[in-house]
């Protein structure tokens, strides 16, 4: 534990649930690829729900396919060795690159990629910190289509989530479905991002990122 978890955990992240223990394969397959501090908190905590199910740490292995289907056919594939780290109830997904560090964030419902320049200093120890103390529960939520948070409804609603569920669009925004309490059900996670994946063409929203992630303005 340190400073910058106990605050992330004070912003009404706490207490953890739904934890389950991270195994001696798992930390020998990710080390050298994700920060020692975040291999920390998954020997603390484990792979956890955080905030009654709004953010999940999550086993990135589970979620490989899931991000070769997201990045397939656009200009971020190959260009780092991307993992999902964490996860939002409505399937926001927060990727770490080997080269870059947090520099990539995924809004399946809406087919949009996120791609963020590096900070390019290599302390990535710190970054992982900074990323979750600067985590807020307004950022992991999702809106209706009359921009009100929609997770304590949903949660009220259709009860608490398990660890490989997240709380989907049926339909799919991008087949037409809206932005509606009552729309939203219980789905499979990596099931549904998978499908998410194929629906429509997706979005790359920050040109000037992947810029610097094909110029190498990245420290290994």
């Amino acid at each position: 534990m340190d400073e910058d978890f106990e605050y992330f955990l004070s912003k009404g992240f706490a207490p953890a649930f739904g934890c389950r223990p991270v195994t001696k394969e798992t930390f020998n397959k990710y080390r050298g690829k994700l920060p020692d501090r975040l291999l920390g908190y998954w020997q603390a905590f484990g792979f956890c729900g955080y905030g009654e199910g709004l953010l999940w740490v999550v086993d990135p292995e589970e979620f490989e396919d899931v991000v070769e289907a997201w990045l397939e056919d656009t200009p971020l594939a190959g260009l780092d060795n991307y993992h999902v780290i964490a996860r939002s109830a409505f399937g926001k997904l927060f990727l770490w690159g080997k080269k870059g560090g947090q520099t990539l964030e995924i809004l399946s419902n809406y087919g949009m990629l996120f791609p963020t320049p590096p900070r390019g200093d290599g302390l990535f120890d710190l970054e992982i910190r900074v990323f979750f103390s600067a985590e807020s529960k307004d950022d992991c939520d999702f809106y209706d289509s009359n921009d009100k948070p929609l997770f304590e409804r949903a949660l009220k609603r259709l009860g608490r989530l398990e660890p490989d569920e997240l709380y989907g669009f049926e339909p799919a925004l991008a087949l037409g479905g809206v932005e509606r309490l009552e729309n939203l059900a219980k789905v499979k996670a990596v099931e549904h991002l998978l499908i998410l994946a194929q629906l429509g063409e997706k979005e790359i929203r920050e040109n000037e990122a992947i810029k610097a992630l094909k110029e190498g303005r990245i420290t290994p």
